[in-house]
């Protein structure tokens, strides 16, 4: 069994672990996203965009919040964004690691074929 397949299988079981801190943490961007963008008057398209564009700390500031309140809102939403990707990099970093020593199965059949 190669690498790629290793970690992937291994993504897979942690990321399912994490699903539902993932899914809150999501959940919480987008409903604060909408919050904001009914405060702003934006469309419910245009205040996910903007929630998503903030969570994810990308900042194109094409969208920007305008109310002091808004601009709270957002600086959550940026924290809990922060924590989203964070824990997706946990996640990544440590399933390479595993995948990393995870040893093939005849591994020690090579080994011994090349004395």
């Amino acid at each position: 069994m190669g690498f790629t397949f290793r970690f992937i299988a291994e993504f897979l079981i942690l990321i399912s672990t994490a699903l539902p801190l993932l899914v809150i943490l999501m959940s919480l961007f987008i409903v604060l996203g909408q919050i904001v963008g009914r405060i702003e008057g934006w469309t419910k398209f245009n205040a996910l965009y903007w929630s998503f564009i903030t969570a994810l700390t990308v900042g194109y500031g094409d969208i920007r919040p305008l109310a002091k309140i808004s601009k709270m809102i957002s600086i959550t939403i940026g924290l809990i964004g922060i924590m989203f990707t964070g824990l997706l990099v946990a996640i990544t970093v440590y399933t390479a690691g595993l995948a990393l020593e995870m040893k093939p199965d005849n591994a020690k059949e090579t080994v011994e074929m090349r004395q």
